[in-house]
């Protein structure tokens, strides 16, 4: 299936979370010098040809001989509820903090069970209601994080909420893209995709949370 350079730069990156972060940190404790050698490559190579990690992970696909069989935005959808890599897990001890975790974990599971539900109309519904339910939460988490946040030079606070605007306006496209999948069921590839970028959003949102705060 042919994606679009945009797609690509996702997948790139979700590949990076839910593939190669836990793969260098397992690495780490083995060879720490030989994993900080690889991460930066890949950070190095990507930052320089945008979608190398992407086409990287099809490569190794084609040598297998099974990329017509895997579909790499289910494959990574369900990935995506994967255990956390300590990349996007936040420090910080206070409760306010660790309920964003719990949050984004929760949301993020959620969101791996579409290509297992999507094909069961009443599953599917009520799973959708729960992802609304978990993307609320997350944003009630994310309020309280930014309202902790001082107003200061340095433009935290800011920074945080453009950073939730954007997750906002993705979830506002997923759930465009559901109605559609349900005039036209044979969108799933669409949904799919979307729920990918809302699930990347969410790393972003820890990443941020983990830069701006410590």
């Amino acid at each position: 299936m042919a994606h679009s350079d945009s797609h690509k730069a996702l997948y790139a990156k979700m590949i990076v979370d839910v593939v190669l972060s836990p793969l260098f940190e397992r690495l780490e404790k083995k060879d720490l010098a030989a994993s900080q050698t690889l991460r930066a490559a890949f950070t190095k190579v990507d930052s320089q040809l945008p979608g190398f990690t992407y086409d990287f992970a099809l490569g190794l696909l084609r040598k297998a001989e099974i990329q017509d069989k895997l579909d790499m935005s289910e494959t990574l959808l369900r990935l995506g509820g994967t255990p956390e890599s300590e990349d996007l897990r936040i420090t910080r001890p206070e409760n306010t903090f660790q309920e964003l975790n719990r949050c984004a974990v929760a949301l993020k599971k959620i969101l791996s069970r579409i290509p297992e539900q999507i094909y069961d109309r009443k599953q599917f519904l009520e799973t959708i209601k729960e992802i609304a339910s978990a993307i609320k939460l997350l944003l009630d988490a994310v309020n309280r994080v930014i309202g902790e946040v001082p107003s200061s030079e340095n433009g935290s606070k800011q920074i945080l909420e453009d950073r939730k605007r954007e997750f906002v306006r993705y979830s506002k496209k997923f759930s465009n893209t559901l109605k559609e999948f349900f005039r036209e069921p044979n969108q799933n590839h669409n949904v799919f995709l979307s729920a990918n970028y809302l699930t990347y959003q969410t790393n972003l949102i820890l990443r941020t949370v983990k830069q701006e705060c410590g």
